[in-house]
């Protein structure tokens, strides 16, 4: 077995390494075979960002909605980091490097910066628990050279709830985008979960939204269910002839409407409220015309609200309580009298 020539290895340096081959070769190993392996273990040691970002990513996606498949908890560290700093090893990562990747970004789109920063935050963790020499406050301090962002964040913008039932008075087509922005305001939930509504997800007048399709609930074991009114009932008996592989609101391409479908139709009326802003509407609406109770209320919205230790013994959905206060928002809705407004056949 060579040790290598010299004067690339001295006397000294063959002395050691045969002393631990034949180390080694005592105890019944095979010393070629363990530097070859050894060879091929430091070809794979790369301990660039990218490639911890990678790792750390990995190590989390069953915490992450859909197991991180859409890319949002990636992307906004491969959009606008990874290009620059991908191949830098992660030990040498200063806050220098951080700040200077995200400066454009800071007053633009500070959004997306924080979340850089956030990101950047659990990969130098992750890089630490293997026992990397990073430095663990470099994204703190990068903020610190960053500033105050000038950034003002703007909120989703929202119908007020007076103008509801004349705007949904007005989806009287019984298209795919009409019917989903009807049901999208009769329940109150988020875009996806609407969008991705499955027919054995409805059993009565119950639809029981996944888990993993919940905003804000990484990790949950538990679905929220969705007490549906009369009316949504018969947005969803319209829906039905529309159904394919499943999905009650599909698109021609084998998966289902976007999000964008919804935005634009509202954009074509000149409306600045966008679908999302519905959730608002109802918010407001339960607390200046209801006397539904904060946590209620907010179950409506599907929010999470109190403490890990209250949820553990509040073990209620409020579904009959909700089940009232989405008749009556209805109601209002379609009219404010009582009277639902019925909706043209399905062709």
């Amino acid at each position: 077995m060579g040790l290598g020539g010299f004067p690339e290895i001295t006397l000294a340096q063959a002395r050691e390494l045969a002393g631990r081959w034949r180390t080694m070769a005592k105890h019944g190993r095979d010393p070629v075979k363990e530097r070859e392996r050894e060879e091929r273990a430091a070809r794979r040691e790369d301990i660039s960002l990218a490639i911890l970002t990678h790792d750390a990513f990995e190590a989390r996606r069953a915490e992450l909605k859909g197991d991180g498949i859409a890319g949002r908890w990636l992307s906004p560290l491969t959009l606008h980091v990874l290009p620059k700093l991908g191949k830098v090893p992660v030990t040498d990562l200063d806050q220098r490097d951080i700040r200077d990747t995200l400066a454009p970004l800071w007053h633009t789109k500070a959004d997306t910066a924080r979340k850089a920063l956030n990101r950047l935050s659990i990969v130098l963790r992750h890089a630490a628990a293997l026992g990397l020499d990073v430095d663990l406050q470099a994204t703190e301090k990068a903020k610190a050279l960053l500033g105050k962002s000038r950034h003002v964040v703007t909120n989703i913008p929202a119908m007020a709830w007076a103008d509801v039932p004349d705007f949904y008075t007005s989806l009287e087509e019984p298209t795919l985008t009409h019917l989903a922005l009807r049901l999208v305001i009769l329940t109150g939930v988020r875009s996806t979960p609407l969008r991705t509504l499955r027919l054995e997800h409805i059993e009565g007048d119950v639809w029981t939204v996944p888990a993993e399709a919940m905003k804000g609930r990484k990790g949950a074991t538990d679905a929220f269910r969705v007490p549906l009114s009369d009316e949504a009932l018969r947005v969803i008996d319209l829906a039905r002839p529309h159904a394919r592989n499943g999905y009650l609101f599909p698109n021609t391409r084998g998966g289902v409407i976007s999000d964008m479908t919804l935005s634009r139709h509202m954009g074509r009326r000149g409306l600045e409220a966008r679908p999302h802003g519905f959730r608002t509407s109802l918010r407001t609406w339960l607390a200046e015309a209801t006397d539904a109770p904060h946590e209620v209320a907010e179950a409506m919205l599907a929010h999470v609200v109190d403490g890990g230790v209250v949820r553990a013994y509040r073990r209620t959905d409020f579904l009959e309580q909700r089940r009232k206060l989405a008749e009556r928002w209805a109601d209002h809705v379609t009219g404010g009298t009582g009277n639902v407004v019925k909706m043209a056949g399905a062709r």
